[in-house]
């Protein structure tokens, strides 16, 4: 935990402000995983620090959703972009966008 809060402090994720009148606070809570080795040996501890959102209310504490995944119309232009210029490696290129696109 001690790592990955020395990484947000690092890279600035945050910054003190007033709280602003009338506004709900957002707490938030650190998740905490074991990641193991093919072995089933320990390989390292891992932490997360995530906001509790389902404390929100709609069309009080936000007005419209984000969602991160592209549309796919823009996923097929990329693909399509990458089996002209990637050549012989279009499949390893592939293989990594299609596990973080839909892992």
């Amino acid at each position: 935990m001690c790592f990955e809060l020395q990484a947000l402090q690092a890279n600035r994720i945050w910054s003190l402000t007033l709280f602003p009148a009338g506004k709900t606070l957002i707490d938030c809570k650190w998740v905490y995983k074991v990641k193991f080795r093919s072995d089933g040996s320990i390989e390292r501890y891992k932490a997360r620090l995530v906001a509790k959102g389902f404390t929100q209310l709609e069309g009080v504490d936000y007005q419209d959703t984000f969602h991160i995944l592209p549309k796919s119309s823009q996923f097929v232009a990329y693909s399509l972009w990458l089996q002209l210029m990637a050549g012989p490696f279009i499949k390893w290129t592939l293989t990594v966008l299609f596990s973080r696109r839909f892992g």
